[in-house]
């Protein structure tokens, strides 16, 4: 990969290439390096510090003992709270303050790097703040679904208490019926037997007002036996 990229805002390229060598070997699969901001003090240092931005932390880059050894300070961009840097006569001073710990600071940063730090980093950081966001939502989503399915759910009950109430309603509904074929039975038997007896009284009256003008002699006998024996046909 060309280093050309991180040498544009003046960063000094053996610089870049030694550090760069050291942090790709440490970067596992899909992370990449962003940017390079390299120390520049008044005075000539062999081993400035450096900034590295990939697209998932920030490398704070110390090297100590003749360059024999360095020291990494490295944060993910969810544990930074935020950025700062203060423009000094030589240069500018960048300072990370992660959520916990102490901040750390880098001076002596050319403005023009660690303005474009600053911008980057702040965009990186709005970016982690979106993700945050909405793992949490998602997370909270499963919660509460997990909740859902373990737990019966107010919904769950009401829906439960609604089909109770259907059959009980449907229970009423079968037993008023019932009633009802009851009561129009019993209204049809008792009409029945109204009709019967009013039908028999009729014939009862016939026959005695019958037996009643046959007593007087006011009709014969066969008279009587004839008309008993038309009126006794019709039951």
């Amino acid at each position: 990969m060309s280093l050309d990229i991180f040498v544009q805002d003046g960063q000094d390229p053996k610089i870049v290439e030694k550090i760069y060598g050291k942090i790709i070997d440490m970067l596992p699969a899909g992370e990449t390096v962003k940017y390079i901001a390299v120390q520049k003090k008044p005075a000539v240092t062999l081993l400035p510090d450096c900034i590295i931005i990939s697209n998932r932390r920030i490398f704070l880059c110390e090297f100590t003992k003749l360059g024999l050894s360095t020291n990494f300070e490295i944060f993910a961009w969810k544990d930074i709270k935020d950025i700062a840097f203060k423009e000094e006569i030589f240069g500018s001073k960048v300072t990370v303050i992660p959520f916990t710990g102490e901040n750390l600071s880098i001076d002596y940063i050319p403005k023009t790097q660690a303005r474009k730090l600053f911008q980057l980093i702040k965009d990186a950081l709005e970016n982690s703040n979106q993700e945050q966001t909405s793992i949490r939502q998602t997370a909270y989503s499963h919660v509460v679904t997990k909740e859902e399915i373990v737990n019966p759910t107010n919904s769950l009950v009401e829906l439960y208490e609604a089909s109770k109430a259907k059959e009980e309603q449907a229970n009423v509904k079968e037993s008023e019926t019932v009633e009802q074929a009851v009561e129009l039975n019993d209204l049809y038997t008792e009409t029945s037997i109204a009709a019967e007896t009013e039908e028999d009284d009729e014939i009862t009256n016939k026959l005695k007002k019958l037996k009643n003008l046959y007593d007087k002699q006011l009709i014969s006998q066969s008279e009587y036996e004839n008309k008993k024996a038309e009126i006794l046909e019709k039951l």
